[in-house]
């Protein structure tokens, strides 16, 4: 079992859902972040000051799968998410030991389903 962790731009969420949906893989959890790498952030003008915001808002996306759909999972991401641009995100791919869900209780890849 794998935990992938996918940081993308919001606009590109759509896409990569439907993405998702493609390779068969519904289950996901989607969360609104800010965080910057190489795009740094930028300055702008509130009120006549200048402000520098260098934390972007950002779209996290944790997705539970078995071993057998890491690598569609990955690949739908990368389809819907990229643009070729600085900023497009990041996959992380972590073993996940245990999963459990609490209406049956049943444990491991059962769980995931």
């Amino acid at each position: 079992m794998k935990l992938i962790t996918a940081i993308i731009q919001p606009e590109k969420l759509d896409s990569v859902k439907k993405a998702l949906f493609q390779a068969e893989v519904f289950k996901m959890t989607v969360s609104k972040v800010e965080g910057c790498g190489q795009q740094k952030g930028y300055l702008e003008s509130y009120r006549g000051a200048i402000a520098e915001v260098n934390l972007l808002k950002k779209v996290r996306l944790d997705i539970a799968v078995n071993e057998n759909f890491v690598k569609p999972t990955v690949d739908a991401i990368i389809k819907g998410a990229r643009s070729g641009n600085i900023g497009d995100g990041k996959i992380f791919i972590q073993d996940l030991p245990e999963c459990i869900r609490i209406r049956t209780g049943e444990t491991g890849g059962v769980a995931i389903g």
